[in-house]
């Protein structure tokens, strides 16, 4: 069986499988292939034979009416219908797979500008272009924009997944095996689009481990980062958590939300990550990460039951990095949570002056 998969990813220059989800993907590949290729020479041969078998004939003859049978019609509907079904129940479960990322995966954000790629550990380091992850370990990846739709595409990976503006999409993936693997942006976003690459680097665990401590422990920035703060404010040594809450004082959010359940101006933020809200219209929502960024962007498309619509829009006052900072601070609001985001005074801080 595993020589007849390399056979076939040979066949049709795939790259090499780094991935679990690449060789569920491939499969499903070569069997599209496969038969596509069968009903594509079946028609060729079947065709040829008419040719030489009903070539036109010295004397004039006229076209026999040939009235189809019931069997015709269900072999040829009945059987294309049923290989593209067929292809949907085995595809279908491969991309709720992809959707549905392990509880114990680690999360990336992943930042898209023209043109690069940084990527932000929570609790740990940052980097430019280069995503470092462990073999054999759940990777989910927390995609945002800062200016057009990029796409995310790690062909040896399987992986591809849009990255939009002002909200967040999310994948997931496994690494089989350490190696370097290519990234690139599959959606034209302007003119460095071809120059819009980076790498992922799959290490040994107890590797990636030493390195990640290394990150933690260190007071300046890893080697892949560009300057140790960016271009967005947020300093980027620092823990995503810290940095959340210091964003939320700025942008004045605890003068609606809280973070001990009690009521006020907007929803409580304790428990509120994966929690599943009821909106107005009736409808029921999981507060994931998408859905509490596209809160402060979008204020008014989902409107919590029980709440007026008063929040203003987030929307070119926030960062992409920023509003990663401020979700991840609400993430770590789960009584359930392994760790709470470090309180260094007060929680309702004074505003700034500007």
């Amino acid at each position: 069986m595993n020589e007849l998969n390399e056979l076939m990813r040979k066949v049709l220059w795939l790259p090499e499988q780094a991935s679990e989800y690449a060789a569920s993907v491939d499969h499903l590949h070569f069997f599209v292939f496969l038969v596509s290729q069968l009903g594509a020479w079946t028609v060729v041969v079947t065709t040829l034979v008419f040719i030489v078998r009903y070539r036109k004939r010295r004397a004039l003859q006229s076209t026999v009416h040939v009235e189809p049978r019931a069997i015709h019609e269900v072999v040829f509907i009945g059987l294309p219908l049923s290989l593209f079904l067929l292809w949907f129940a085995i595809g279908f479960p491969q991309y709720v797979t992809l959707q549905t990322p392990p509880r114990d995966a680690r999360d990336v954000y992943v930042m898209a500008k023209k043109w690069m790629w940084k990527f932000a550990y929570p609790g740990g380091p940052n980097s430019t272009d280069v995503l470092r992850v462990p073999a054999g370990r759940p990777i989910r990846l927390l995609l945002t924009s800062r200016d057009v739709i990029h796409s995310f595409f790690v062909p040896a990976l399987r992986l591809k997944q849009d990255v939009l503006p002002g909200r967040y999409t999310q994948t997931w993936f496994k690494a089989t095996q350490p190696g370097h693997f290519q990234i690139f942006c599959a959606e034209y976003c302007g003119l460095g689009h071809s120059s819009m690459l980076g790498e992922v680097l799959v290490m040994p665990p107890d590797e990636f481990d030493a390195w990640m401590d290394r990150e933690r422990s260190s007071n300046h920035p890893s080697a892949q980062d560009e300057q140790p703060v960016s271009e967005e404010g947020v300093d980027i040594r620092g823990n995503l958590l810290e940095q959340g809450r210091r964003i939320a004082v700025v942008q004045g959010c605890f003068k609606c939300h809280s973070v001990d359940g009690s009521q006020h101006i907007g929803p409580t933020w304790l428990d509120l990550y994966n929690a599943r809200v009821k909106l107005e219209t009736g409808k029921t929502v999981v507060a994931d990460e998408a859905y509490l960024t596209r809160s402060m962007m979008e204020p008014a498309a989902d409107i919590v039951a029980g709440y007026k619509a008063v929040m203003p829009t987030f929307q070119g006052k926030l960062s992409a990095p920023e509003a990663a900072a401020i979700v991840e601070f609400i993430k770590s609001l789960r009584t359930d949570a392994p760790s709470a985001a470090p309180q260094k005074g007060p929680i309702y801080a004074p505003i700034p002056a500007k």
